[in-house]
């Protein structure tokens, strides 16, 4: 159901996520397929991650936190 990871880190891009085999790709590849949900799964960060991509909301998309409890941002 997971199409793709983004992540910041240009050592894990380009890779694989292990057993899943779900590929890690850089913020430039979020931008180009526009998704309608960002399933933010360091939920820790949420603050960070929501004002670090806040510009997707300008074609409609929409965050999912899931911990400590689901919320469509």
């Amino acid at each position: 159901m997971i199409e793709f990871v983004v992540d910041a880190n240009p050592n894990k891009q380009n890779k694989w996520l292990p057993a899943s085999h779900i590929p890690v790709v850089n913020e430039d590849y979020l931008k180009e397929n526009k998704p309608d949900f960002v399933i933010i799964l360091p939920w820790n960060l949420k603050e960070e991650i929501t004002s670090q991509l806040s510009y997707i909301k300008d074609w409609g998309g929409k965050f999912v936190i899931t911990v400590p409890e689901l919320q469509v941002i």
